[in-house]
């Protein structure tokens, strides 16, 4: 079927085709609201749509965002950032254009042609987890990044203040009561940005505690999995009685999941025995776990709508270059306690403590 023209419309309307292009564009100020009502009902009834990309090349802008990135799109617990993009996107009257790459170099540079002749008003790049990337050649300026920076800077960005987010987790079990407290860590050979940065947390509350850090209990996974947690959480319930932690803070949730079934099998109660904290309130892990996890959330949903806010230009980003750190709030659940020490003795029985 042919597309509708604009000279079908005024047929239809009865008026000529400046007045139902002066409508279709929203410049009614001479045209009386009967006028336009007839040219409205006449588009619908012919199917007509106004090119959008004429009108962009008209107004310079073309009402749509483009955004790459490299498996938001197929990874479930990043697809907030997607969410959030999309909502104020809409809100502003701008269409999301998603293009996941895959981590593929040559989808991306063919991508960003695409978007390039596509005339976006704004681009946003965006990764699955904070890391420090390369920006591709013929990124336009003012682009966003989302969930990691540019290694040279130059744009603005976006990432969690995953730093501040491992203080929280930590001060949540010094506040409990606890003085061992682990940090089961990711051992991989690139080593990611927000590994580090929550272990800075964790050390820095431990100093502000007035704790001497014990390197033993800073063990590593090799993946970050629930095996990766298995593993590491069986070196520390190996050590000396005196000196195994009566609380962990864990990389992330999936870490967690592996030292709960470590602590299950070794007859540990959580959080009786043994509090745990992890961190990304991962969908179908976080809150499924028995108990249900504390943990630190990644803002995945904030994150999404800043940087589609920044590249519409209706939010302002750092005026000093850095990328701004995006909270990391705390979601309270159930697996933090006192340390076996601190616990309540049952009537008529003994202190509750570690097996």
């Amino acid at each position: 079927m042919a597309r509708a023209r604009i000279s079908d419309v005024a047929a239809a309307a009865g008026v000529s085709t400046s007045t139902v292009s002066l409508v279709m564009n929203g410049r009614v100020a001479r045209i009386s609201p009967a006028t336009q009502d007839r040219v409205r009902e006449a588009a619908a009834s012919v199917g007509y749509t106004p090119n959008s990309v004429a009108r962009g090349l008209r107004t310079q802008r073309t009402r749509t965002i483009g955004l790459i990135s490299d498996q938001i799109a197929t990874t479930p617990f990043a697809g907030r950032m997607l969410a959030g993009a999309q909502d104020a996107a809409r809100e502003h009257g701008h269409l999301l254009i998603l293009v996941d790459t895959v981590g593929d170099p040559d989808v991306e540079a063919e991508a960003l042609r695409a978007l390039a002749g596509q005339q976006v008003d704004g681009m946003i790049y965006a990764a699955m987890w904070h890391r420090v990337v390369q920006a591709p050649a013929g990124l336009p300026d003012g682009t966003v990044f989302l969930d990691c920076r540019p290694a040279a800077g130059g744009f603005p960005a976006v990432v969690p203040d995953d730093r501040a987010g491992g203080r929280d987790a930590v001060r949540l079990l010094v506040e409990a009561g606890h003085r061992r407290i682990a940090y089961v860590d990711l051992d991989e050979p690139e080593r990611p940005v927000a590994s580090g940065l929550r272990h800075e947390g964790y050390l820095e509350v431990l100093a502000e505690a007035g704790i001497e850090p014990d390197p033993a209990l800073h063990v590593c996974g090799a993946e970050s999995s629930a095996a990766g947690g298995r593993a590491a959480a069986a070196q520390l319930f190996d050590m000396p009685a005196d000196r195994r932690p009566t609380a962990i803070f864990c990389f992330n949730d999936r870490m967690a999941a592996g030292v709960y079934v470590a602590a299950h099998r070794r007859g540990l109660d959580i959080p009786r025995d043994l509090s745990i904290v992890g961190y990304d309130d991962q969908q179908l892990v976080a809150g499924e776990l028995d108990p249900p996890l504390t943990t630190i959330a990644l803002p995945h949903y904030e994150m999404g709508r800043w940087a589609t806010e920044v590249a519409l230009g209706v939010r302002e980003p750092p005026d000093d270059g850095q990328p701004y750190l995006m909270p990391c709030p705390i979601v309270r659940r159930d697996s933090v306690g006192p340390p076996p020490a601190a616990a309540p003795t049952p009537a008529g029985g003994e202190p509750l403590t570690t097996p």
